[in-house]
């Protein structure tokens, strides 16, 4: 149970749901998969694996019961607030009453949120989906008060409890201490119930910007090459910016970026709200800025930010070489263009099939330099019925892990198309479950959580790995092309372009707090001089057409504060880790299963310096572009080699 500036028992259930959304919005948005729906029909793969989901409840009667009594339990946890601070003994009561209650809510929500995702189309799951949330409101309602009741006992009296009580020491110090951390940001009573006042308020931007793209902005159509007419939705345009034919990508964003710029001060005036709210919030809990706060939870100093972007910078000549590689195997003459960032430079190769058993066995050849303890709880989850492994109809889209009942193994699910995407993927979601089974093993429940720092290193590591195995076995040149320019796309994507993102971000906060005026044109134009930065507009390797500029706009991700630039560091840390493991062996490898081990027996910060990587230093993120720079270097061999 890690502690917050609010709401201390629930952020585990809130860090895995936001993660597995997050998990499904990348699935969509980085890779464009043809898993952004349920699918509407279609016959079921052989090899179709169904999780059985009755080692968290026999029937669906049994989740009815279970939540009658966690009701009814929770509907009493607010009286412990005048018990705990009594003696050591009622603290370490009270903290285990909730924590226990906590367990089970997160045994009734990754039930229901299973059992809806297995059919969007049947009520009764969606309505005990409802149900779990609405617990898990009340839950942070009647335990709301438990923060500031650490706070009050004060860090002298609070601590004397911690070394008194062992149960204190062992399950509940680090959430003690962090509520205590705190105490500087902590307002009044009434301070803080007129910050609680203001949430619902300062959300709204993210619910604008949601109605205004997936409702009422207009979209255009046009014609394409072949002569089709296609209605520009956020779907059509990922979908077809991939095009081969390089007018047609062209007209995917004139068509696409002409509407989001004919709305870009709406857009702008929305995006501004969003950025005055957390100023507000900011400034209101007593932190330096915005980057201060919004790392404040996972207690990440601002310097490894701030490192991310300066060491993105360095890295630009290297991303420079990936885009002028890029251009020369379109075939295009002169500098590339924005549109010519995403059709594929190589095709898979024909008959490359990879179906959930041969994905499986790849996956722990793949992953032999992880150890055997690894090997050991990856081949029990591939044995076993954790995974939901194949589309269907009304099944839910995307791939994540679930693993936040803590008493359970965790589950995964997948929509498996048997292409090299799904086999990535289904080495990503895994590394997940093993991180998972690693740290309920050697943590108990209170300390089990894991930043999704740590948690995405972990799974890009896996993908790294895998990457590795399938150039060094492929079996024509072709195929190692593929992967190759998989890998390299895979870097441009959640390295640099999430990079970019988080610098203009940090860019727009500043704006505010310095008193600089935001509008639509103003953010384009900040965005604009990022995007001709990073893609090398004055180095003649991309040239930046401004009407562009307004994709900011488009960007969802915005609208959730300093986050998705973890998914960049957690790459760095995964290139660190896996470069390690496949050079120095045994000792790289105890230390990364080790970090897995520790879950979030501490902040995600140390736990990596323990593990070996310091992502406030240059090092890890020169190891990243040392990885970059190896892959092209293969591919360019590889393209010179003349086909046999």
């Amino acid at each position: 149970m890690r502690a917050g500036a609010a709401g201390a028992t629930v952020l585990t259930l809130i860090r895995e749901i936001r993660m597995q959304a997050i998990r499904r919005i990348l699935s969509h948005a980085l890779y464009a998969t043809a898993l952004a729906l349920p699918l509407a029909g279609g016959a079921q793969a052989a090899d179709a694996q169904r999780w059985d989901l009755r080692d968290l409840y026999a029937t669906p009667a049994d989740w009815d019961s279970a939540y009658a009594a966690l009701r009814q339990r929770t509907e009493t946890l607010d009286a412990l607030k005048t018990t705990l601070p009594t003696s050591s003994a009622a603290m370490a009561e009270a903290m285990a009453a909730i924590s226990d209650a906590q367990r089970t809510l997160g045994r009734l929500y990754v039930y229901a949120s299973l059992k809806a995702d297995e059919d969007l189309r049947e009520p009764r799951a969606q309505e005990r989906k409802q149900q779990a949330a609405q617990l898990f409101g009340l839950f942070s309602e009647k335990t709301s008060w438990l923060t500031p009741a650490i706070q009050a006992l004060g860090p002298e009296r609070a601590r004397a409890f911690v070394a008194a009580e062992p149960v204190l020491k062992a399950r509940f110090d680090l959430a003690i201490e962090d509520a205590l951390r705190n105490l500087p940001h902590t307002l009044s009573p009434e301070g803080e119930a007129l910050l609680a006042a203001t949430r619902v308020v300062l959300g709204q931007p993210g619910s604008v910007f949601e109605v205004l793209s997936d409702a009422e902005l207009p979209r255009p159509t046009i014609k394409l090459a072949d002569g089709r007419a296609v209605t520009l939705s956020t779907d059509a345009y990922e979908k077809h910016r991939q095009s081969a034919v390089r007018a047609d990508r062209k007209k995917v964003f004139d068509g696409f970026f002409g509407a989001l710029k004919k709305a870009e001060g709406t857009f702008g005036a929305n995006m501004t709200t969003q950025v005055l709210g957390d100023v507000f919030t900011a400034r209101s809990r007593r932190f330096k800025g915005t980057l201060e706060a919004a790392l404040f939870a996972d207690n990440m100093p601002p310097a490894v930010y701030r490192t991310l972007v300066e060491q993105a910078h360095a890295g630009l000549p290297t991303l420079h070489r990936y885009l002028r590689l890029r251009q020369k195997m379109l075939g295009i003459q002169g500098p590339l263009a924005y549109y010519d960032n995403y059709p594929p430079m190589v095709l898979p190769p024909k008959g490359l099939v990879f179906d959930v058993e041969r994905s499986k066995a790849i996956t722990l050849q793949a992953l032999a330099p992880m150890g055997d303890e690894y090997l050991g709880l990856l081949k029990r989850g591939f044995a076993a019925t954790w995974t939901d492994s194949h589309p269907r109809p009304g099944k839910a889209s995307g791939a994540y892990m679930a693993g936040y009942a803590y008493d359970v193994h965790p589950y995964v699910l997948l929509n498996h198309s048997d292409d090299f995407q799904s086999l990535s993927t289904l080495a990503h979601e895994w590394g997940h479950a093993v991180h998972t089974m690693l740290s309920k093993a050697n943590q108990p429940f209170d300390k089990a959580d894991y930043s999704t720092f740590i948690a995405e290193s972990a799974s890009i590591a896996n993908e790294m790995l895998l990457s590795d195995y399938m150039v060094e076995k492929a079996a024509t040149r072709e195929e190692k092309l593929y992967y190759l320019t998989q890998a390299l796309e895979s870097i441009r994507t959640t390295f640099f372009r999430q990079v970019m993102f988080a610098e203009f971000q940090l860019a727009i906060h500043e704006e505010v707090e310095q008193g600089r005026p935001l509008s639509g044109a103003r953010l384009s134009d900040l965005y604009c001089g990022l995007a001709k930065r990073f893609y090398g507009e004055a180095e003649g390797v991309m040239k930046i057409d401004p009407a562009y500029c307004v994709e900011w706009a488009y960007i969802g991700h915005f609208y959730n504060g300093y986050y998705v630039w973890q998914y960049a560091t957690s790459m760095v840390g995964a290139a660190e880790f896996s470069s390690a493991i496949r050079s120095q062996g045994a000792p790289a490898r105890e230390r990364f299963v080790n970090l897995l081990k520790a879950g979030g027996s501490d902040y995600a910060y140390p736990l990596y310096v323990k593990a070996g990587v310091d992502l406030a230093t240059a090092a890890p993120y020169q190891a990243l572009m040392a990885r970059m720079n190896r892959l092209l270097d293969e591919f360019e061999r590889l393209a010179a080699t003349p086909r046999r």
